[in-house]
């Protein structure tokens, strides 16, 4: 974990199967914060940048949800880097 303290945001990572990362994004979409998320393979390859805006709801996060999902049927494990930011 890293963190930026002029912007306030740090970035964690998670491992995971394939079959469990759209559920991970899921979660962490809802817990809020979320500045960014990248999906990468296990060689540390970016595979997907998602940025968030405080506005992406609902519909908005069906493509999303969908490139993830392709990805997560081709890569058998993936890395997600989540950049969170720190409330004041």
């Amino acid at each position: 974990m890293s963190t930026d303290t002029q912007n306030r945001t740090r970035t964690e990572e998670f491992k995971l199967d394939g079959g469990k990362v759209l559920d991970k994004i899921k979660e962490l979409i809802h817990e809020g914060n979320i500045r960014r998320i990248t999906l990468k393979n296990e060689d540390g390859k970016t595979l997907i940048e998602i940025p968030l805006t405080l506005g992406l709801v609902g519909a908005a996060l069906l493509p999303v949800f969908a490139a993830v999902g392709a990805l997560a049927a081709v890569v058998t494990r993936m890395v997600i880097a989540v950049e969170k930011v720190d409330p004041d």
